[in-house]
């Protein structure tokens, strides 16, 4: 367990101390202390108390419009605080529901599953997959499906710089995939549903966001194959 103090907490702890769990493109992702919510910090985007309540007006209207995109089943609420943190930047908090019996895609063992189950999941990723098209011709937007993960706030840092930019693409149109999501949540049970954790905008350029869901729609048609064959047989691509 690893644990961080910094005075951004202060509103949902009283110790200011919360456990890191994740760490994804622009995100460090906490949890609180009785396991009942987690806490994403973008501690890059620290700025005024006018510009944070902006931001965080922003995010969660477009955390409505991906939730809406996706409906109740697929999605779960994301609750926005502003808060100063130690350095006196102020900050914008998301806080969401911790979800018991929960997995990454990622971290899902396919082949363990039983045939029932993956044609249940495969029924899921199929209406997740539409229900994102959908919104992109309705709007020209959809949520993130895939995401990306990092061990640390510095592994994050270095990960974005310049240099490595050859790899992101790399990662971005090769190894990442739905059934090796970080964004997308299995809920263990009788429900057996996809849950979409991460409602962040892309913060980009009209054309750069032209561009990148382009591809991914593109994408879209290697996930389904994918979807097809781990339906079929439990394969899916390697971690």
């Amino acid at each position: 367990m690893t644990l961080y103090a910094d005075e951004v907490f202060a509103p949902l702890d009283r110790d200011h101390f919360m456990e890191r769990i994740a760490g994804g493109n622009e995100t460090e992702v906490y949890i609180s202390d009785d396991h009942r919510f987690v806490v994403k910090l973008k501690n890059d985007l620290g700025c005024d108390v006018r510009g944070a309540v902006d931001w965080a007006k922003s995010l969660r209207t477009a955390a409505e419009e991906f939730a809406d995109c996706l409906g109740p089943r697929n999605s779960i609420p994301s609750y926005y605080l502003v808060a100063r943190d130690s350095k006196g930047k102020v900050q914008v908090l998301v806080v969401q529901p911790f979800i018991t019996g929960a997995r990454q895609l990622y971290q899902v063992k396919y082949s363990k599953l039983k045939p029932h189950e993956r044609d249940n999941l495969a029924i899921e990723l199929r209406n997740v997959i539409r229900r994102s098209l959908l919104m992109y011709v309705r709007t020209g937007s959809m949520p993130d499906l895939y995401g990306r993960s990092s061990t640390s706030s510095a592994e994050r840092k270095r990960l974005n710089k310049p240099h490595m930019l050859p790899k992101r693409l790399w990662s971005f149109l090769v190894k990442r995939n739905l059934l090796r999501s970080h964004n997308l949540m299995l809920v263990d049970g009788p429900e057996q549903r996809v849950v979409l954790v991460d409602y962040d905008p892309v913060r980009r350029s009209r054309l750069y966001k032209k561009i990148y869901y382009t591809v991914r729609w593109m994408l879209f048609w290697r996930d389904q194959v994918l979807i097809l064959l781990m339906q079929r047989s439990g394969k899916a691509p390697p971690r």
